[in-house]
């Protein structure tokens, strides 16, 4: 089989024709491929279009001579290192010089060895094969080293001499002329905190003759500073003498910024720039330590934004984010540098403020006198919120509660100390907001037990431990039972009946109560239908749902699926919603609302009177009925103010064609006042307390009757 790789080119320049054939009869028969020129410009014009591998190019030639054609091939495109081989019949060594300043690779004299020429191009071709893969290697790696920000160099330990590759001088920002080639000059470069380290290095490298590696940084000439790692091995002479020292050294300013965008981005808030959780546990655990071996107090305060919630429901997200970063803003004022605050959430303060979630914050206070001065923080820290925040050119006033526990009264580890900081601080919400709570022992029985009634919780949705009472809604005139309000009730297989004021506030707090809803409006619907189905005259059942879940998407698919599941008619559901719910978001409020309205869903306003009151939320939603709140209901008609505020709000119902429900009716004289104003319906247990289902049927089957309230008559005035 032929080799497809051709055989190398020579180019044969002579202006003698004999000479050309005999150097082509040479070559040929060494197997080379041989093209000819007559002159110097025939050379130059003949190299362009068959790009030799050598030239053959004799001295004395008319139009141009050798040496100016060297010359000038020097110039061309590929002609830098092709070899070109001189043939002359001058040997004086002038001309050979001459040759060489030419650009000659070499020089051959005639007359020639006819036997010896095809061995010395061979060996001329071998050594610039040699010489282009050297330099396509130095090239390699050179490359190599400017990708990796890698140069090498070599330091000799007797002259302090020091040769370095050009990566080197581009990491310093220095030309190799420009800067001296002895390792103290390098010293003097280094940065100053650093210089001491890597002096120490290179000593115990040499001393001990082990490998030394070290980072460091260096000063270029325009003040900026890059991070380089070193990395260097001593050799000995057979004696173990220290000769020189080998050695890379690498620009590692990217990798170490990129190390530090990362460790910023796992231990610091985003937002706030503060420290996160696990960065200010780290903190705790160190100052900590440092308190039991000295037999310091310490402290750690949970601290949270009061009503923060309103902010973002009322001006957006954006101007919450706002008032996160301008409270840390204050915070950070305020503590020593040896204290620390964080955002509990997620320039580098130390650890000395964290954010927790959302907005909760903690702070680390270290070497108090005594516990109590805890206290005098905390007060600055209400101070400090005093003045009012300005979030897109309005004021905004926030409070904000804390909760203080300290080392070694409240806990000997970091994890207690915060879970007992936070104990603290609910304990401060429970006490009204806007103050700040030192732990005790009885806070810490209380949050497990609210932990505790939590998972109990979670798994009564699962268990199906949620029974529905109802209380009878009778009309004014008539005494009968138009209606029932349906009231959640949680049957616990150990704690028993659990009371709606233990396990509705933790399910809002929790968002169980959307489910729990769900579940009360699914089962009331299903009971209100088995009543009909059972003969009984249609009533309506009012199903009181949380402002959570007005605020979701789907609530009109929800009671659509219900009432299509009970196949109930919905004429004959209620929805109560409590003044705030409908003010959260009154756009997606109102249409909601009206999704209901046109399903045939009647709506009331339950606790009416203790939320917003206002007329032009009244004409806006389609709104069939309101229920005057207990609270109200309750001093009639003894206390005047509660009296006129009863009357106003059933004249007010009137004007507006509403119905109007009066809650928590207890005694005659109540009922009595509120029919002479023309309530039209009343609840409360003047008729029934909340009863089973069970007990309901009872009533429908028994027709029960209540006595019709009695108007007291007024005093005529004459």
């Amino acid at each position: 089989m032929t080799s497809s790789v051709q055989s190398p080119l020579v180019l044969v320049v002579d202006d003698d024709a004999m000479m050309r054939l005999l150097v082509r009869e040479t070559l040929e028969q060494c197997a080379f491929r041989v093209a000819e020129a007559e002159d110097g410009r025939a050379c130059l014009a003949r190299f362009e279009e068959a790009r030799p591998d050598i030239v053959l190019l004799d001295v004395m030639m008319p139009v141009l001579d050798g040496f100016d054609t060297c010359i000038e091939l020097r110039k061309l495109p590929g002609g830098a290192h092709t070899p070109v081989l001189m043939m002359t019949g001058l040997d004086d060594p002038e001309s050979v010089n001459r040759a060489y300043e030419a650009g000659a690779t070499d020089f051959i004299t005639k007359p020639i060895s006819w036997p010896l020429l095809g061995h010395r191009v061979r060996y001329m071709l071998r050594a610039a094969a040699a010489i282009h893969d050297l330099a396509e290697s130095q090239a390699r790696l050179a490359s190599a080293q400017r990708i990796a920000q890698l140069g090498h160099w070599d330091w000799d330990l007797d002259s302090d001499q020091v040769r370095r590759s050009e990566e080197v001088y581009r990491i310093i920002g220095r030309g190799a002329d420009e800067f001296a080639s002895t390792h103290k000059t390098f010293l003097e470069i280094i940065h100053p905190d650093d210089r001491s380290a890597v002096e120490d290095a290179l000593w115990e490298a040499v001393q001990r003759h082990r490998p030394y590696s070290v980072d460091f940084r260096v000063v270029r000439p325009d003040g900026s500073t890059r991070i380089v790692h070193e990395y260097g091995e001593v050799h000995c002479d057979a004696h173990g003498k220290p000769l020189y020292m080998q050695g890379t050294t690498q620009d590692i300013t990217e990798r170490v910024n990129a190390e530090q965008r990362i460790r910023h981005l796992a231990l610091y808030d985003r937002l706030t720039g503060l420290a996160n959780r696990e960065l200010f546990q780290q903190q705790v655990e160190q100052v900590l330590a440092e308190a039991k071996r000295h037999r310091r107090t310490m402290a750690t305060l949970c601290l949270d934004l009061d009503r923060f919630a309103r902010i973002n429901d009322t001006l957006g997200h954006a101007a919450g984010d706002a008032l996160l970063k301008q409270v840390a803003e204050r915070l950070m004022q305020i503590v020593r540098t040896s204290d620390a605050v964080v955002r509990l959430s997620e320039p580098p303060c130390d650890g000395d403020v964290a954010r927790f979630a959302g907005d909760e914050f903690a702070v680390l206070l270290s070497e108090l006198g005594q516990g109590q001065d805890a206290a005098k923080v905390a007060q600055r820290f209400h101070d400090m919120m005093a003045p009012p925040f300005l979030l897109d050119g309005q004021e905004v006033f926030v409070t904000i509660s804390v909760g203080i526990s300290v080392y070694p009264d409240d806990g000997a580890e970091s994890d207690a100390l915060l879970r007992n900081a936070h104990a603290a601080m609910r304990h401060a919400k429970d006490q009204g907001r806007n103050n700040f709570q030192f732990y005790s022992g009885s806070l810490h029985a209380s949050a497990r037990e609210k932990l505790s009634l939590e998972n109990d919780l979670r798994r009564a949705l699962e268990r199906d431990e949620f029974v529905v009472y109802y209380q009878p809604q009778i009309d004014v005139q008539t005494g009968t039972l138009v209606g029932v309000e349906a009231l959640v009730r949680w049957q616990h297989p150990e704690r028993g009946l659990v009371p709606p004021l233990r396990f509705i506030p933790l399910a809002e707090e929790t968002g169980l109560i959307v489910p729990i809803g769900e579940c009360v409006l699914r089962k009331a619907c299903r009971q209100n239908k088995a009543w009909q189905a059972a003969g009984f005259a249609p009533i309506r059942v009012a199903v009181n749902m949380a402002s959570a879940n007005f605020r979701q998407p789907y609530l009109a698919e929800t009671v659509d699926a219900a009432l299509a599941e009970s196949a109930l008619d919905a004429r004959y559901l209620e929805l109560e919603m409590t003044e705030s719910a409908l003010m959260q978001d009154l756009d997606s409020t109102l249409a909601v609302l009206n999704r209901l309205k046109q399903m045939g869903v009647a709506l009331s306003i339950d606790d009416f009177g203790t939320g917003y009151s206002s007329l032009s939320y009244l004409k806006r939603f389609p709104i069939d009925c309101l229920k005057i709140d207990q609270s109200f209901v309750r001093d009639i008609p003894a206390d005047a103010d509660d009296a006129a505020l009863v009357e106003a709000i059933i004249a007010m119902a009137r004007s507006l064609k509403l119905g109007v429900v009066a809650e928590g009716v207890e005694t005659a004289e109540q009922a009595a006042f509120l029919a002479e104003r023309e309530c039209d319906y009343m609840q409360g247990y003047l008729y029934s307390k909340p009863v089973a289902a069970e007990d309901i049927t009872r009533m429908l089957q028994n027709n029960v009757r209540f006595a019709p309230a009695v108007r007291r008559l007024r005093a005529v005035q004459v």
